[in-house]
């Protein structure tokens, strides 16, 4: 793993923001102002390959990245807020559901925030 990755990784885990490629190349580059955004781009690939981030992808909006911590996902229709949520791990009831063996599961729950509902009663 490269010394650029490994910061990524540092960065990612140490934030309880979900940052986009964007923001991670802005953390890096105060480190490294040499660093180019497709090192950054690259890192990311890897660094979820390996299993080592979570990449979030919510149509309409830049991929967004996440530690690995077992978390889920709460995503607000209309303005893309994005907020974590622990709810009981699924995955024994999946798997006894479905008759298979799952791995792992990405839970995405769609709503609308309270500042949007604040906003269409005021329409």
């Amino acid at each position: 793993m490269t010394k650029n990755a490994k910061y990524i990784l540092k960065i990612i885990n140490s934030s309880s923001d979900h940052l986009t490629a964007e923001q991670i190349y802005l953390c890096l580059k105060e480190r490294n102002k040499a660093v180019a955004l497709a090192t950054v781009y690259n890192s990311l690939s890897f660094l979820h390959k390996e299993g080592l981030i979570k990449k979030i992808s919510i149509e309409g909006c830049p991929d967004r990245y996440d530690n690995t911590k077992r978390h889920d996902h709460m995503i607000c229709k209309k303005c893309g807020k994005l907020s974590d949520i622990t709810l009981e791990n699924l995955t024994g009831r999946l798997q006894e559901q479905t008759d298979i063996y799952i791995i792992s599961y990405d839970l995405k729950i769609i709503y609308i925030c309270d500042d949007c509902l604040a906003k269409e009663d005021k329409a």
